[in-house]
């Protein structure tokens, strides 16, 4: 802005005053114009804002004034008379479109249009910066208000004030520029204490249009920031003990399933934590680069069960778990190998184009609904643990979300630990007291070969409950290193196979919707699409690592980060680094894993109650993307849901020839050997029956069929908006957030498609 455009806006207010043929009030203040001279004194310049109201809070640059700050942003200033009628502020009005407050015609501020073929909408007829500037005033404003949220004194400095004003950028659907101005609410202020005028690009939890940007969102530490020693390894493990439900309770299931021994449960345990730190540093450098934990997912599980309960398996007496544990690594491997492919040789860039959050929130929302069948049933045999454990979890995380410890969110944080702390001890004290003896039932005697009916169910129950029944503790080495091929050479059948080079398709599309979702979350554009096939890619061969290594499961982006996130306002990536690094150091004591493995199966089932629910309501939250209100998304969403719990159910009620080998939860995951798909070729048969039997297979195949056949706009469906590669480049704190390190780069150079 120029030096004397304050005084050519008031010439102009007084103007149009005169213009109107009314005599101006002899009583109101006059106030004149000041227009910069080198003859003003000091005392002059303090009279004149003193009569104006006008003091800028912009002093951080030597000899820049407010107006030249309001115009480096694209904003022109018009300043006028103000106080009328004995000084009085200007009167407040509602708008009835926007529901904002704003001022009174002659006090606003006005901003500059121009629209996307650059025709000009302003009456001055000035043209915003460059693109680079408009970027870096975003940057800046997100870097000053995280400021104030972090410092309440600067907060109330920043938004008090009679004179305060707010401007609102958005964009409508043309992707013009659209401003609501209103001021903010009058504060009393102390005497003697200026008034300052406040710009705010974006407010506070409204994400902005323009490729998906998200405003700033509270964050303590962005991705770049490093918080300090002892800071880091606090929220190091906070936010591994936030994600610990998800982490270690796998083993608890699939293990006792592949008869393996209480020794057995530890070392996978182990295993899965060694995983996680490892293929966690990698994806930090390697993958996206977002602060997100790898891990053992929830999408494994299930196909897991499947071919553990496979016909052959069922008879098997000696050797049973490595030889099921060989079978999954080797099926595992090749899925992983796909999801590599998949990643490096950019058809995951193609695939984008047709992943969009109605395909992904039902697909992730399966994934914690197909388990309802395992869920309370196995908690129900314990009902005075699972009770409490249930209703404590919710407490702290609901009912007690906002109780703030120290300054910290205790209960909401560290809900899931917590309430499994709590319920243990009382588990352990109901153990000791005698509340669940075997009444002359012997607990050593396999289920199977027990006689009496009455004495094999309240066996299973014991075992179920009491917190002594595993030996882990006292039979597992304080130091145990994991190791590749720890059980065996991988073992490949093509229907196995098969399973899992689908289960890795679903997997990739579950980490699609992470990566959007953390991204705006820590306050970042979304990746390109490059970044995202790395991401991709990576994964791929995090989980060869878990097949060679042999943790039954592959390792993919735990959805459970977007909750995480939310939850301990924390996104540095140096964080979830030093985190990963607690993980492999723990991998080795393997008293921390005998520790986990003695969870009793009710009580890690009462939580797993928790984390699947959780699954399927962040799965669910992605509908926010899209128009949730659309008709057509609606019956997509719905129609995709139903008959991905439909279908499978069809399929497993072709139970095995026996049951008494299965428990009932297990029942609805032997469809694979007596599904009702039959070719002749065994294999697959197989197959078939045990896709079909997935939920999030099957809701995926209809989600993906219906979004991509039915009509419907981009802004209706919520298409996913990816930066491009020329947004990177071009802005630092991108670049700085998902670049590789100089020196990776420049060894990868020649993948263009990796976004490197």
């Amino acid at each position: 802005m120029e030096t004397g455009s304050s005084s050519e806006f008031l010439d102009r207010g007084k103007a149009m005053e005169g213009g109107t043929g009314k005599k101006p009030d002899v009583g109101a203040a006059k106030v004149e114009p000041f227009v910069p001279k080198s003859d003003h004194s000091p005392k002059e310049l303090r009279s004149w804002a003193k009569r104006t109201g006008f003091v800028s809070d912009y002093s951080g640059e030597a000899g820049t004034s407010a107006s030249e700050k309001f115009d480096s942003v694209g904003f022109d200033v018009k300043s006028v008379d103000d106080q009328r009628e004995g000084g009085s502020s200007p009167k407040i009005e509602i708008d009835p479109v926007l529901g904002l407050a704003r001022p009174n015609r002659d006090n606003e501020i006005e901003p500059v249009f121009v629209s996307k073929h650059g025709d000009m909408r302003s009456e001055n007829e000035r043209v915003l910066r460059s693109k680079e500037e408009w970027n870096g005033a975003m940057w800046s404003q997100n870097q000053t208000r995280k400021n104030r949220d972090d410092d309440p004194a600067l907060a109330l400095a920043g938004h008090g004030g009679a004179n305060g004003v707010m401007v609102n950028m958005n964009r409508d659907s043309n992707s013009h520029g659209v401003s609501a101005v209103a001021p903010l609410p009058e504060q009393k202020k102390e005497k003697g204490v200026a008034e300052d005028v406040k710009v705010n690009l974006f407010p506070e939890g409204e994400e902005p249009a323009g490729r998906g940007w998200q405003g700033a969102s509270g964050l303590k530490y962005g991705i770049t920031e490093n918080p300090g020693l002892v800071p880091l390894i606090y929220y190091g493990l906070q936010h591994y003990l936030s994600l610990v439900g998800s982490l270690v309770l796998i083993p608890l299931i699939m293990v006792p399933t592949m008869g393996g021994t209480d020794n057995d449960t530890a070392s996978v345990i182990s295993t899965m934590m060694f995983l996680s730190g490892v293929t966690t540093i990698l994806h930090s450098y390697l993958g996206t680069r977002l602060p997100l934990v790898q891990g053992s997912s929830f999408v494994y599980l299930a196909p897991a069960l499947v071919i553990i309960n496979a016909e052959e398996f069922r008879n098997l007496t000696q050797h049973k778990f490595r030889h099921i544990m060989r079978e999954l690594q080797g099926a595992i491997i090749v899925g992983s190998v796909f999801q590599c492919i998949l990643g490096l040789s950019g058809l995951m860039s193609l695939l984008l184009r047709i992943i969009n959050p109605i395909v992904v929130a039902p697909t992730v929302a399966a994934v914690g609904l197909a388990f309802f069948s395992y869920g309370f049933p196995q908690a129900g045999t314990c009902m005075e643990i699972s009770i409490p454990q249930i209703a404590l979890v919710l407490i702290f995380t609901l009912h007690l979300r906002g109780i703030s410890i120290f300054g910290h969110h205790t209960f909401r944080i560290y809900a899931v630990p917590l309430s499994v702390t709590l319920t243990w001890i009382y588990a352990s004290f109901l153990t000791a007291g005698g509340a669940y003896n075997y009444k002359g039932c012997n607990p050593k005697i396999p289920s199977s070969n027990i006689l009496t009916d009455a004495c094999r169910k309240h066996a299973y129950t014991m075992k179920h409950c009491r917190t002594d029944v595993s030996n882990a503790l006292l039979t597992s080495a304080w130091l145990r290193i994991p190791y590749p091929l720890q059980w065996g050479f991988p073992i490949f059948h093509f229907r196995t196979c098969i399973i899992m080079v689908i289960v890795s398709l679903v997997a990739s599309v579950d980490s699609v919707g992470t990566y959007h979702s953390v991204s705006l979350r820590v306050n970042l554009r979304p990746p390109t699409p490059g970044v995202v096939s790395r991401g991709i890619a990576l994964e791929g061969f995090c989980s060869i690592l878990a097949g060679l290594w042999g943790s039954g499961t592959g390792s993919t982006t735990l959805t459970e980060n977007i909750h995480t996130i939310d939850t301990t306002k924390v996104a540095s990536r140096r964080v979830v680094e030093l985190g990963a690094a607690f993980m492999i150091l723990f991998s080795f004591m393997g008293k921390v894993g005998a520790l986990l493995a003695s969870i009793p199966q009710a009580l890690a089932a009462s939580v797993l109650c928790f984390i699947w629910a959780l699954i399927a309501a962040l799965g669910l939250s992605t509908l926010q993307y899209g128009q949730c209100a659309s008709f057509r998304n609606m019956t997509i969403v719905g129609v995709s849901l139903f008959l991905g719990l439909s279908i499978p159910a069809y399929f497993q009620q072709y139970k095995p020839q026996t049951t008494l080998i299965l428990s009932p939860y297990l029942v609805p995951y032997g469809a694979a050997s007596s599904g009702p798909f039959h070719s002749g070729i065994k294999q697959l048969d197989f197959a078939i029956n045990g896709l079909m039997s997935l939920n999030m297979v099957v809701t995926l195949l209809v989600a993906f069929i219906l979004d991509n056949t039915v009509p419907g706009s981009q802004q209706e469906r919520g298409v996913y908006i990816w930066s491009r590669p020329e947004d990177i480049a071009t802005h630092p704190s991108l670049l700085s957030a998902y670049s590789l390190p100089k020196k990776i780069a420049r060894c990868f150079g020649w993948a263009k498609c990796l976004g490197i």
